[in-house]
Protein backbone atom coordinates (compact mmCIF):
# COMPACT_ATOMS: atom_id res chain seq x y z
CA UNK A 1 0.00 0.00 0.00
CA UNK A 2 1.71 3.35 -1.45
CA UNK A 3 -0.95 5.59 0.88
CA UNK A 4 1.03 7.49 4.08
CA UNK A 5 0.35 9.06 7.00
CA UNK A 6 1.47 12.16 5.14
CA UNK A 7 -0.69 11.74 2.29
CA UNK A 8 -3.70 11.58 4.88
CA UNK A 9 -2.54 14.42 6.22
CA UNK A 10 -2.81 16.42 2.82
CA UNK A 11 -6.36 14.75 2.18
CA UNK A 12 -7.25 16.50 5.96
CA UNK A 13 -5.72 19.86 5.19
CA UNK A 14 -7.60 19.64 1.53
CA UNK A 15 -10.81 19.50 3.38
CA UNK A 16 -9.53 21.98 5.39
CA UNK A 17 -9.34 24.47 2.16
CA UNK A 18 -12.55 23.63 0.93
CA UNK A 19 -14.34 24.19 4.45
CA UNK A 20 -12.53 27.27 4.93
CA UNK A 21 -13.42 28.50 1.20
CA UNK A 22 -16.73 27.30 1.60
CA UNK A 23 -17.18 29.48 5.08
CA UNK A 24 -15.64 32.69 3.59
CA UNK A 25 -18.11 32.23 0.68
CA UNK A 26 -20.85 31.69 2.58
CA UNK A 27 -20.26 34.59 4.82
CA UNK A 28 -19.45 37.25 2.05
CA UNK A 29 -22.54 36.42 0.45
CA UNK A 30 -24.50 37.15 3.80
CA UNK A 31 -22.34 40.55 3.97
CA UNK A 32 -23.64 41.78 0.28
CA UNK A 33 -27.02 40.51 1.67
CA UNK A 34 -27.16 42.66 4.66
CA UNK A 35 -30.58 42.95 6.15
CA UNK A 36 -32.37 42.05 3.18
CA UNK A 37 -31.74 38.55 4.22
CA UNK A 38 -34.10 39.89 8.20
CA UNK A 39 -36.65 41.00 5.38
CA UNK A 40 -36.71 38.03 3.54
CA UNK A 41 -37.55 35.84 6.52
CA UNK A 42 -40.07 38.62 8.01
CA UNK A 43 -42.11 39.26 5.35
CA UNK A 44 -42.50 36.03 3.56
CA UNK A 45 -43.41 33.14 6.72
CA UNK A 46 -47.46 33.61 6.33
CA UNK A 47 -47.85 30.04 6.31
CA UNK A 48 -45.80 26.86 5.88
CA UNK A 49 -45.60 27.40 1.89
CA UNK A 50 -44.43 30.30 1.40
CA UNK A 51 -42.33 29.62 4.58
CA UNK A 52 -40.39 26.74 2.01
CA UNK A 53 -40.18 29.55 -0.44
CA UNK A 54 -38.16 31.70 1.86
CA UNK A 55 -36.22 29.07 3.41
CA UNK A 56 -35.12 27.84 0.26
CA UNK A 57 -34.20 31.17 -0.72
CA UNK A 58 -32.28 32.34 2.28
CA UNK A 59 -30.38 29.13 1.95
CA UNK A 60 -29.50 29.90 -1.45
CA UNK A 61 -27.98 33.20 -0.86
CA UNK A 62 -26.28 32.60 2.52
CA UNK A 63 -25.07 28.77 0.87
CA UNK A 64 -25.58 27.96 4.73
CA UNK A 65 -28.73 25.84 6.30
CA UNK A 66 -27.52 26.24 9.62
CA UNK A 67 -27.59 30.23 9.03
CA UNK A 68 -31.22 30.09 7.52
CA UNK A 69 -32.23 27.43 10.70
CA UNK A 70 -30.66 29.62 13.68
CA UNK A 71 -32.10 33.11 11.71
CA UNK A 72 -35.92 30.85 11.94
CA UNK A 73 -35.53 29.80 15.93
CA UNK A 74 -34.37 33.77 16.76
CA UNK A 75 -37.60 34.82 14.78
CA UNK A 76 -39.91 32.32 16.40
CA UNK A 77 -38.01 33.37 19.78
CA UNK A 78 -38.73 36.87 19.04
CA UNK A 79 -42.50 36.21 18.17
CA UNK A 80 -42.10 37.10 14.51
CA UNK A 81 -43.22 34.09 13.31
CA UNK A 82 -44.65 31.14 14.54
CA UNK A 83 -43.35 27.25 15.31
CA UNK A 84 -45.02 26.16 12.41
CA UNK A 85 -44.00 28.31 10.17
CA UNK A 86 -40.36 28.08 11.33
CA UNK A 87 -40.83 24.44 9.63
CA UNK A 88 -41.74 26.05 6.53
CA UNK A 89 -38.49 27.45 6.76
CA UNK A 90 -36.62 24.63 8.09
CA UNK A 91 -37.95 22.26 4.98
CA UNK A 92 -36.54 25.38 2.75
CA UNK A 93 -33.42 25.19 3.93
CA UNK A 94 -33.35 21.39 3.25
CA UNK A 95 -33.73 22.36 -0.69
CA UNK A 96 -31.62 25.07 -0.49
CA UNK A 97 -28.57 23.14 0.40
CA UNK A 98 -28.76 20.54 -1.88
CA UNK A 99 -27.90 23.12 -4.12
CA UNK A 100 -23.87 23.11 -3.12
CA UNK A 101 -23.60 19.64 -4.64
CA UNK A 102 -24.72 21.15 -7.48
CA UNK A 103 -21.85 23.44 -7.52
CA UNK A 104 -19.47 20.97 -6.88
CA UNK A 105 -20.87 18.28 -9.45
CA UNK A 106 -21.04 20.72 -12.03
CA UNK A 107 -18.18 22.70 -11.67
CA UNK A 108 -15.89 20.18 -10.16
CA UNK A 109 -16.09 17.27 -12.17
CA UNK A 110 -17.42 18.48 -15.43
CA UNK A 111 -14.49 20.41 -16.71
CA UNK A 112 -11.51 22.10 -15.29
CA UNK A 113 -12.35 24.46 -12.61
CA UNK A 114 -8.97 25.10 -10.92
CA UNK A 115 -7.53 28.11 -13.50
CA UNK A 116 -10.51 29.59 -13.66
CA UNK A 117 -10.74 29.58 -9.25
CA UNK A 118 -7.57 31.27 -9.37
CA UNK A 119 -8.24 33.88 -12.25
CA UNK A 120 -11.06 34.68 -9.99
CA UNK A 121 -9.31 35.43 -6.83
CA UNK A 122 -6.23 36.94 -8.87
CA UNK A 123 -9.26 39.22 -10.02
CA UNK A 124 -10.93 39.93 -6.76
CA UNK A 125 -8.01 39.87 -4.28
CA UNK A 126 -7.28 43.37 -4.80
CA UNK A 127 -10.78 44.50 -4.22
CA UNK A 128 -10.09 42.60 -0.41
CA UNK A 129 -8.25 46.12 0.42
CA UNK A 130 -11.04 48.40 -1.39
CA UNK A 131 -12.63 51.14 0.79
CA UNK A 132 -16.18 50.51 -0.02
CA UNK A 133 -17.71 47.57 1.72
CA UNK A 134 -19.72 46.53 -0.83
CA UNK A 135 -16.88 45.99 -2.94
CA UNK A 136 -15.33 44.53 -0.35
CA UNK A 137 -17.70 42.12 0.45
CA UNK A 138 -18.23 40.83 -3.19
CA UNK A 139 -14.62 40.04 -3.06
CA UNK A 140 -15.13 37.97 0.33
CA UNK A 141 -17.37 36.19 -1.78
CA UNK A 142 -15.39 35.40 -5.03
CA UNK A 143 -12.41 34.85 -3.37
CA UNK A 144 -14.19 32.60 -1.31
CA UNK A 145 -15.89 30.81 -3.82
CA UNK A 146 -11.95 30.64 -5.80
CA UNK A 147 -10.32 28.94 -2.58
CA UNK A 148 -13.22 26.45 -2.43
CA UNK A 149 -12.88 24.59 -5.80
CA UNK A 150 -9.20 24.96 -5.43
CA UNK A 151 -9.82 22.84 -2.32
CA UNK A 152 -12.17 20.77 -3.78
CA UNK A 153 -8.92 20.26 -6.44
CA UNK A 154 -6.94 19.00 -3.87
CA UNK A 155 -9.25 16.45 -2.12
CA UNK A 156 -9.60 14.80 -5.29
CA UNK A 157 -5.74 14.48 -6.05
CA UNK A 158 -5.64 13.54 -2.11
CA UNK A 159 -7.62 10.80 -2.39
CA UNK A 160 -5.94 7.29 -2.51
CA UNK A 161 -6.01 6.02 -6.00
CA UNK A 162 -7.74 2.82 -6.61
CA UNK A 163 -4.80 1.11 -9.02
CA UNK A 164 -2.07 1.57 -5.84
CA UNK A 165 -4.39 0.88 -3.05
CA UNK A 166 -6.00 -1.95 -3.48
CA UNK A 167 -5.72 -3.13 0.38
CA UNK A 168 -8.02 0.01 0.94
CA UNK A 169 -10.15 -0.85 -1.58
CA UNK A 170 -10.61 -4.26 -0.46
CA UNK A 171 -11.44 -3.04 2.73
CA UNK A 172 -13.89 -0.99 1.77
CA UNK A 173 -15.37 -3.13 -0.61
CA UNK A 174 -15.86 -5.69 2.16
CA UNK A 175 -18.82 -3.53 3.80
CA UNK A 176 -20.45 -3.29 0.10
CA UNK A 177 -21.62 -7.36 -0.44
CA UNK A 178 -24.21 -7.03 2.13
CA UNK A 179 -27.36 -5.63 0.42
CA UNK A 180 -29.31 -3.72 2.38
CA UNK A 181 -27.42 -3.92 5.39
CA UNK A 182 -25.00 -1.90 3.60
CA UNK A 183 -27.14 0.61 2.73
CA UNK A 184 -27.93 1.04 6.44
CA UNK A 185 -24.37 0.93 7.26
CA UNK A 186 -23.06 3.65 5.10
CA UNK A 187 -26.13 5.65 5.93
CA UNK A 188 -24.84 5.92 9.48
CA UNK A 189 -21.10 6.53 7.91
CA UNK A 190 -22.89 9.77 6.26
CA UNK A 191 -24.11 10.26 9.78
CA UNK A 192 -20.77 10.48 10.78
CA UNK A 193 -19.21 11.75 8.09
CA UNK A 194 -21.30 14.94 9.02
CA UNK A 195 -20.42 15.08 12.75
CA UNK A 196 -16.54 14.90 11.96
CA UNK A 197 -16.75 17.63 9.26
CA UNK A 198 -19.60 19.77 10.73
CA UNK A 199 -20.47 20.54 7.95
CA UNK A 200 -22.96 18.88 5.25
CA UNK A 201 -21.43 20.47 2.48
CA UNK A 202 -18.19 19.20 3.00
CA UNK A 203 -19.46 15.50 3.73
CA UNK A 204 -21.44 15.98 0.52
CA UNK A 205 -18.28 16.78 -1.43
CA UNK A 206 -16.40 14.16 -0.08
CA UNK A 207 -18.83 11.48 -0.84
CA UNK A 208 -18.68 12.95 -4.66
CA UNK A 209 -14.71 12.74 -4.81
CA UNK A 210 -15.36 9.13 -3.57
CA UNK A 211 -18.01 8.07 -5.76
CA UNK A 212 -15.59 10.18 -8.40
CA UNK A 213 -12.62 8.02 -8.02
CA UNK A 214 -14.42 5.01 -7.67
CA UNK A 215 -14.31 4.18 -4.20
CA UNK A 216 -18.13 3.86 -3.85
CA UNK A 217 -20.50 2.76 -5.81
CA UNK A 218 -23.77 5.04 -6.45
CA UNK A 219 -26.72 3.12 -3.94
CA UNK A 220 -23.27 3.22 -1.76
CA UNK A 221 -23.00 7.12 -2.33
CA UNK A 222 -26.91 7.76 -2.22
CA UNK A 223 -27.43 5.74 1.37
CA UNK A 224 -24.26 8.17 2.75
CA UNK A 225 -26.36 11.53 0.84
CA UNK A 226 -29.43 10.15 3.37
CA UNK A 227 -26.74 9.69 6.47
CA UNK A 228 -25.53 13.35 5.79
CA UNK A 229 -29.08 14.68 5.75
CA UNK A 230 -29.30 12.72 9.22
CA UNK A 231 -25.98 14.23 10.33
CA UNK A 232 -27.09 17.66 9.75
CA UNK A 233 -29.79 17.63 12.66
CA UNK A 234 -27.37 15.74 14.79
CA UNK A 235 -25.26 19.24 15.06
CA UNK A 236 -28.30 21.58 14.97
CA UNK A 237 -29.60 19.03 17.98
CA UNK A 238 -26.01 19.66 20.14
CA UNK A 239 -26.21 22.76 19.62
CA UNK A 240 -29.60 23.23 20.86
CA UNK A 241 -28.83 21.55 24.22
CA UNK A 242 -28.07 24.87 25.27
CA UNK A 243 -30.79 27.03 24.15
CA UNK A 244 -34.30 27.43 25.45
CA UNK A 245 -37.38 25.11 24.47
CA UNK A 246 -37.88 27.17 20.95
CA UNK A 247 -34.64 26.19 19.75
CA UNK A 248 -34.59 22.60 21.36
CA UNK A 249 -38.01 22.27 19.57
CA UNK A 250 -37.26 23.48 15.83
CA UNK A 251 -33.81 21.53 16.59
CA UNK A 252 -36.00 18.50 16.88
CA UNK A 253 -38.48 18.96 14.50
CA UNK A 254 -35.69 19.03 12.03
CA UNK A 255 -34.20 15.81 13.08
CA UNK A 256 -37.71 13.73 13.04
CA UNK A 257 -38.37 15.17 9.19
CA UNK A 258 -35.30 14.46 7.80
CA UNK A 259 -35.43 11.09 10.17
CA UNK A 260 -39.25 10.13 8.38
CA UNK A 261 -37.54 11.18 5.01
CA UNK A 262 -34.46 8.60 5.06
CA UNK A 263 -36.85 5.89 6.55
CA UNK A 264 -39.48 6.23 3.51
CA UNK A 265 -36.77 6.69 1.08
CA UNK A 266 -34.35 3.63 2.42
CA UNK A 267 -38.13 1.71 1.63
CA UNK A 268 -37.93 3.57 -1.84
CA UNK A 269 -34.44 3.05 -2.55
CA UNK A 270 -33.94 0.96 -5.26
CA UNK A 271 -36.84 1.89 -7.92
CA UNK A 272 -35.37 5.15 -6.99
CA UNK A 273 -31.82 4.97 -7.99
CA UNK A 274 -33.33 3.48 -11.11
CA UNK A 275 -35.19 6.04 -12.04
CA UNK A 276 -32.23 8.71 -11.16
CA UNK A 277 -30.55 6.38 -13.55
CA UNK A 278 -33.00 6.28 -16.40
CA UNK A 279 -33.65 10.68 -16.07
CA UNK A 280 -29.38 10.81 -16.39
CA UNK A 281 -28.92 8.52 -19.15
CA UNK A 282 -31.54 10.30 -21.16
CA UNK A 283 -30.31 14.37 -20.48
CA UNK A 284 -26.90 13.15 -21.14
CA UNK A 285 -27.90 10.97 -23.83
CA UNK A 286 -25.47 8.41 -22.20
CA UNK A 287 -25.55 4.72 -22.86
CA UNK A 288 -23.59 3.71 -19.55
CA UNK A 289 -25.52 3.44 -16.72
CA UNK A 290 -24.60 4.85 -13.42
CA UNK A 291 -25.37 1.65 -11.45
CA UNK A 292 -23.06 -0.06 -13.58
CA UNK A 293 -19.95 1.10 -11.70
CA UNK A 294 -18.33 1.74 -15.07
CA UNK A 295 -15.47 4.14 -14.90
CA UNK A 296 -16.96 6.20 -17.92
CA UNK A 297 -20.09 7.00 -16.44
CA UNK A 298 -18.07 8.47 -13.38
CA UNK A 299 -18.78 12.03 -14.33
CA UNK A 300 -22.18 11.23 -14.62
CA UNK A 301 -22.80 9.51 -11.45
CA UNK A 302 -22.09 12.79 -9.90
CA UNK A 303 -24.70 14.71 -11.37
CA UNK A 304 -26.85 11.55 -10.92
CA UNK A 305 -26.12 11.64 -6.84
CA UNK A 306 -26.87 15.32 -6.78
CA UNK A 307 -29.88 14.51 -8.76
CA UNK A 308 -30.93 11.89 -6.02
CA UNK A 309 -30.10 14.72 -3.47
CA UNK A 310 -32.23 17.41 -4.45
CA UNK A 311 -35.29 14.91 -5.39
CA UNK A 312 -35.50 13.28 -1.80
CA UNK A 313 -35.22 16.82 0.12
CA UNK A 314 -38.14 18.44 -2.34
CA UNK A 315 -40.08 14.87 -2.24
CA UNK A 316 -39.67 14.65 1.58
CA UNK A 317 -41.29 18.18 1.42
CA UNK A 318 -44.28 17.39 -0.86
CA UNK A 319 -44.85 13.83 1.08
CA UNK A 320 -44.85 15.67 4.51
CA UNK A 321 -45.99 18.68 4.15
CA UNK A 322 -49.85 17.50 5.13
CA UNK A 323 -47.80 15.58 8.30
CA UNK A 324 -46.25 18.43 9.46
CA UNK A 325 -49.05 19.88 11.96
CA UNK A 326 -48.64 16.10 13.42
CA UNK A 327 -44.99 15.85 13.69
CA UNK A 328 -45.35 19.60 15.23
CA UNK A 329 -48.04 18.08 18.34
CA UNK A 330 -45.43 15.16 18.63
CA UNK A 331 -42.35 17.42 19.01
CA UNK A 332 -44.11 19.66 21.21
CA UNK A 333 -45.26 16.52 23.00
CA UNK A 334 -41.78 15.40 23.50
CA UNK A 335 -40.41 19.04 24.45
CA UNK A 336 -42.88 20.40 26.49
CA UNK A 337 -42.47 24.24 27.06
CA UNK A 338 -42.53 23.92 31.20
CA UNK A 339 -42.24 27.56 31.42
CA UNK A 340 -41.34 28.38 35.25
CA UNK A 341 -38.98 30.91 36.52
CA UNK A 342 -35.93 28.13 35.75
CA UNK A 343 -36.16 28.75 31.94
CA UNK A 344 -37.49 32.64 32.21
CA UNK A 345 -33.89 34.48 32.48
CA UNK A 346 -31.76 32.36 30.33
CA UNK A 347 -30.19 33.52 26.81
CA UNK A 348 -33.06 32.95 24.36
CA UNK A 349 -32.02 34.15 20.80
CA UNK A 350 -28.17 33.10 20.85
CA UNK A 351 -26.64 30.02 22.69
CA UNK A 352 -22.73 29.17 22.96
CA UNK A 353 -23.06 26.83 20.29
CA UNK A 354 -24.29 27.94 16.78
CA UNK A 355 -22.63 31.41 15.64
CA UNK A 356 -23.85 32.82 12.42
CA UNK A 357 -22.55 36.02 10.65
CA UNK A 358 -21.42 38.59 12.40
CA UNK A 359 -24.77 40.72 10.99
CA UNK A 360 -26.76 38.38 12.07
CA UNK A 361 -24.71 37.18 15.61
CA UNK A 362 -25.44 40.63 16.36
CA UNK A 363 -29.32 40.52 15.77
CA UNK A 364 -29.45 38.14 17.69
CA UNK A 365 -27.42 39.62 20.45
CA UNK A 366 -30.00 42.53 20.04
CA UNK A 367 -33.26 40.24 20.90
CA UNK A 368 -30.88 39.34 23.99
CA UNK A 369 -30.90 43.24 24.81
CA UNK A 370 -34.55 43.64 24.12
CA UNK A 371 -35.37 40.70 26.53
CA UNK A 372 -32.92 42.61 29.18
CA UNK A 373 -35.14 45.87 28.46
CA UNK A 374 -37.97 43.71 29.41
CA UNK A 375 -36.65 42.44 32.42
CA UNK A 376 -36.14 46.41 33.49
CA UNK A 377 -39.55 47.04 32.81
CA UNK A 378 -41.11 44.12 35.33
CA UNK A 379 -38.58 45.58 38.29
CA UNK A 380 -39.84 48.94 37.86
CA UNK A 381 -43.39 47.51 38.32
CA UNK A 382 -42.48 45.30 41.17
CA UNK A 383 -40.91 48.56 42.67
CA UNK A 384 -44.00 49.94 42.03
CA UNK A 385 -46.13 47.78 44.04
CA UNK A 386 -43.89 47.74 46.71
CA UNK A 387 -44.08 51.19 47.57
CA UNK A 388 -47.98 51.56 46.94
CA UNK A 389 -49.61 48.93 47.26
CA UNK A 390 -50.80 47.62 50.53
CA UNK A 391 -52.00 44.63 49.78
CA UNK A 392 -49.43 42.81 48.11
CA UNK A 393 -46.77 40.48 50.02
CA UNK A 394 -43.66 42.75 50.23
CA UNK A 395 -41.25 39.76 51.06
CA UNK A 396 -42.28 38.27 48.56
CA UNK A 397 -42.23 40.91 45.85
CA UNK A 398 -38.61 41.83 47.69
CA UNK A 399 -37.60 38.39 46.47
CA UNK A 400 -38.93 38.74 43.16
CA UNK A 401 -37.19 41.87 42.54
CA UNK A 402 -34.01 40.33 43.71
CA UNK A 403 -34.36 37.36 41.60
CA UNK A 404 -34.43 39.79 38.43
CA UNK A 405 -31.39 41.55 39.79
CA UNK A 406 -29.44 38.62 39.77
CA UNK A 407 -30.99 38.42 36.04
CA UNK A 408 -29.85 41.33 35.02
CA UNK A 409 -25.98 40.31 36.36
CA UNK A 410 -26.05 36.95 34.51
CA UNK A 411 -27.73 38.41 31.22
CA UNK A 412 -24.88 41.20 31.35
CA UNK A 413 -21.99 38.49 31.72
CA UNK A 414 -23.25 36.31 28.81
CA UNK A 415 -24.25 38.91 26.35
CA UNK A 416 -20.79 40.68 27.12
CA UNK A 417 -19.19 37.27 26.04
CA UNK A 418 -21.05 37.04 23.27
CA UNK A 419 -20.31 40.05 22.15
CA UNK A 420 -16.77 40.04 22.44
CA UNK A 421 -16.97 36.24 20.87
CA UNK A 422 -18.13 38.48 17.46
CA UNK A 423 -15.76 40.83 17.91
CA UNK A 424 -12.78 38.93 18.08
CA UNK A 425 -13.73 37.75 14.56
CA UNK A 426 -11.74 39.22 11.97
CA UNK A 427 -12.79 41.76 8.89
CA UNK A 428 -15.57 43.11 11.18
CA UNK A 429 -17.40 46.30 9.39
CA UNK A 430 -16.74 49.46 11.13
CA UNK A 431 -20.22 50.17 11.85
CA UNK A 432 -20.91 46.58 13.40
CA UNK A 433 -17.84 47.04 15.58
CA UNK A 434 -19.41 50.69 16.23
CA UNK A 435 -22.33 48.76 17.30
CA UNK A 436 -20.96 46.13 19.31
CA UNK A 437 -19.75 48.84 21.38
CA UNK A 438 -22.85 50.74 21.98
CA UNK A 439 -24.67 47.52 22.72
CA UNK A 440 -21.58 46.95 25.47
CA UNK A 441 -22.74 50.21 26.99
CA UNK A 442 -26.18 49.77 26.80
CA UNK A 443 -26.11 46.44 29.05
CA UNK A 444 -23.78 48.18 31.76
CA UNK A 445 -26.23 51.02 31.64
CA UNK A 446 -29.47 48.19 31.85
CA UNK A 447 -27.16 46.21 34.37
CA UNK A 448 -26.72 49.28 36.47
CA UNK A 449 -30.52 50.03 36.91
CA UNK A 450 -31.19 46.51 37.82
CA UNK A 451 -29.02 47.47 40.87
CA UNK A 452 -30.89 50.50 41.40
CA UNK A 453 -34.38 49.08 41.56
CA UNK A 454 -32.88 46.31 43.66
CA UNK A 455 -31.32 48.88 46.11
CA UNK A 456 -35.09 50.77 46.29
CA UNK A 457 -35.92 47.56 46.90
CA UNK A 458 -34.31 47.03 50.15
CA UNK A 459 -34.59 50.89 50.98
CA UNK A 460 -38.80 49.78 50.94
CA UNK A 461 -38.49 48.34 54.95
CA UNK A 462 -36.92 51.68 56.12
CA UNK A 463 -39.36 53.35 54.16
CA UNK A 464 -42.32 51.75 55.29
CA UNK A 465 -40.64 52.70 58.73
CA UNK A 466 -40.48 56.04 58.35
CA UNK A 467 -43.06 56.63 55.86
CA UNK A 468 -46.15 56.87 58.61
CA UNK A 469 -44.25 59.76 59.11
CA UNK A 470 -44.17 61.45 55.74
CA UNK A 471 -47.08 64.29 54.93
CA UNK A 472 -49.13 63.43 51.85
CA UNK A 473 -46.85 65.71 49.94
CA UNK A 474 -44.17 63.64 49.92
CA UNK A 475 -45.39 60.56 49.39
CA UNK A 476 -47.47 61.92 46.29
CA UNK A 477 -44.11 63.29 45.00
CA UNK A 478 -42.40 60.21 45.43
CA UNK A 479 -45.43 58.66 43.07
CA UNK A 480 -45.30 61.76 40.84
CA UNK A 481 -41.53 60.70 40.05
CA UNK A 482 -42.26 56.76 39.25
CA UNK A 483 -44.86 57.56 36.68
CA UNK A 484 -42.35 59.94 35.17
CA UNK A 485 -39.59 57.32 35.20
CA UNK A 486 -41.88 54.56 34.17
CA UNK A 487 -42.39 56.80 30.87
CA UNK A 488 -38.69 57.27 30.05
CA UNK A 489 -38.14 53.43 30.74
CA UNK A 490 -40.91 52.43 28.76
CA UNK A 491 -39.46 54.83 25.89
CA UNK A 492 -36.05 53.22 26.67
CA UNK A 493 -37.50 49.94 25.77
CA UNK A 494 -39.29 50.67 22.85
CA UNK A 495 -35.69 52.81 21.24
CA UNK A 496 -33.91 49.56 22.04
CA UNK A 497 -35.95 47.33 19.98
CA UNK A 498 -35.52 49.64 17.15
CA UNK A 499 -32.51 49.56 14.37
CA UNK A 500 -30.13 52.26 15.75
CA UNK A 501 -31.17 54.81 12.29
CA UNK A 502 -35.04 54.59 13.32
CA UNK A 503 -34.29 55.69 17.01
CA UNK A 504 -35.10 59.65 17.48
CA UNK A 505 -33.82 60.65 21.19
CA UNK A 506 -36.00 63.88 21.31
CA UNK A 507 -38.40 61.74 23.10
CA UNK A 508 -35.92 60.31 25.44
CA UNK A 509 -34.75 63.77 26.31
CA UNK A 510 -37.66 65.42 26.90
CA UNK A 511 -38.82 62.69 29.20
CA UNK A 512 -35.02 62.78 30.96
CA UNK A 513 -35.38 66.60 31.83
CA UNK A 514 -39.20 65.74 33.05
CA UNK A 515 -37.38 63.48 35.66
CA UNK A 516 -34.72 65.64 36.54
CA UNK A 517 -37.09 68.94 36.45
CA UNK A 518 -38.79 67.00 39.25
CA UNK A 519 -35.52 65.77 41.20
CA UNK A 520 -35.04 69.43 41.65
CA UNK A 521 -38.58 70.65 42.57
CA UNK A 522 -38.73 67.75 44.70
CA UNK A 523 -35.48 68.28 46.27
CA UNK A 524 -36.35 71.74 47.61
CA UNK A 525 -40.28 70.82 48.82
CA UNK A 526 -37.80 68.24 50.67
CA UNK A 527 -35.40 71.11 52.77
CA UNK A 528 -38.31 72.95 53.17
CA UNK A 529 -40.24 70.46 54.59
CA UNK A 530 -37.35 69.63 56.93
CA UNK A 531 -36.98 73.08 57.88
CA UNK A 532 -40.77 74.11 58.91
CA UNK A 533 -40.39 70.46 60.72
CA UNK A 534 -43.15 68.39 58.63
CA UNK A 535 -41.64 65.48 59.15
CA UNK A 536 -38.14 63.80 61.15
CA UNK A 537 -34.56 64.17 59.58
CA UNK A 538 -35.09 59.89 59.81
CA UNK A 539 -37.85 60.02 57.58
CA UNK A 540 -35.98 62.94 55.15
CA UNK A 541 -33.12 60.72 54.89
CA UNK A 542 -34.71 57.99 53.43
CA UNK A 543 -37.09 60.44 51.12
CA UNK A 544 -34.09 61.85 49.51
CA UNK A 545 -32.06 58.95 49.34
CA UNK A 546 -35.04 57.02 47.30
CA UNK A 547 -35.38 60.58 45.08
CA UNK A 548 -31.72 60.63 44.63
CA UNK A 549 -31.95 56.76 43.30
CA UNK A 550 -34.62 57.25 40.87
CA UNK A 551 -33.26 60.49 39.29
CA UNK A 552 -29.57 58.49 38.77
CA UNK A 553 -32.08 55.22 36.89
CA UNK A 554 -33.42 58.36 34.68
CA UNK A 555 -29.38 59.11 34.49
CA UNK A 556 -29.04 55.27 32.86
CA UNK A 557 -31.76 55.51 30.76
CA UNK A 558 -30.35 58.19 28.90
CA UNK A 559 -27.16 56.61 28.67
CA UNK A 560 -29.28 53.70 27.37
CA UNK A 561 -31.07 55.69 24.44
CA UNK A 562 -27.67 57.19 23.21
CA UNK A 563 -26.32 54.13 23.11
CA UNK A 564 -29.43 52.79 21.22
CA UNK A 565 -28.99 55.67 18.59
CA UNK A 566 -25.64 55.04 18.19
CA UNK A 567 -23.85 58.24 19.28
CA UNK A 568 -23.68 60.59 22.76
CA UNK A 569 -25.10 63.89 23.46
CA UNK A 570 -22.44 66.55 22.85
CA UNK A 571 -23.25 68.04 26.18
CA UNK A 572 -25.28 66.68 29.40
CA UNK A 573 -26.26 69.63 30.23
CA UNK A 574 -28.96 69.50 27.11
CA UNK A 575 -31.14 66.78 29.37
CA UNK A 576 -31.04 69.40 32.19
CA UNK A 577 -28.93 66.94 34.38
CA UNK A 578 -25.96 68.31 36.97
CA UNK A 579 -24.38 65.15 35.95
CA UNK A 580 -25.14 62.31 34.38
CA UNK A 581 -22.05 59.67 34.06
CA UNK A 582 -21.62 57.78 30.54
CA UNK A 583 -20.85 54.83 32.48
CA UNK A 584 -21.21 54.30 36.31
CA UNK A 585 -19.45 51.95 38.05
Amino acid sequence: MSYSLFDFLQLIGSLGIFIFGMKIFSEGLQKIAGNRLKGILSGMTRNRLTGVITGFATTAITQSSTTTTVMAVSFVNAGLMSFVQSTGVIMGANIGTTLTAWLVALFGFKFQITPIALAVIGIFFAFLFSKNPRWRNIAEAMVGFGILFIGLEFIKGAVPDINNNPEMFAFLDAFTDYGFLSLLLFVLVGTILTLLTQSSSAATAITLVMLFEGWVSFPIAAAMILGENIGTTVTANIAALVGNVHAKRSARFHFFFNMLGVIWMLALIYPALHLIDWVVMSVTESSVSVLSGDPEARSNATLALSLFHTSFNVLNVVFLFALVPYIVKFVEYIQPDRGGEDDEFHLRHISTGVMTSPLLSVEQAQKEIQQFAQIIVQMHEQVRQLLFDSNVDVEKLRKKVRKLEKATDQLEIEISDYLVRISERSHLERNLTERIRNMQSMINDLERIGDIYHQIAKLTERLHESQADWPEDASQEIKVMMEALEKAVANMEQNIAKDPSQVKLEEAIALEKAVNKLRNQFRKNHYTRLENGNYSPRAGVVFIDLLNRMERIGDHVINVNESACGHRLKSKRLVGSHFTPVNPS
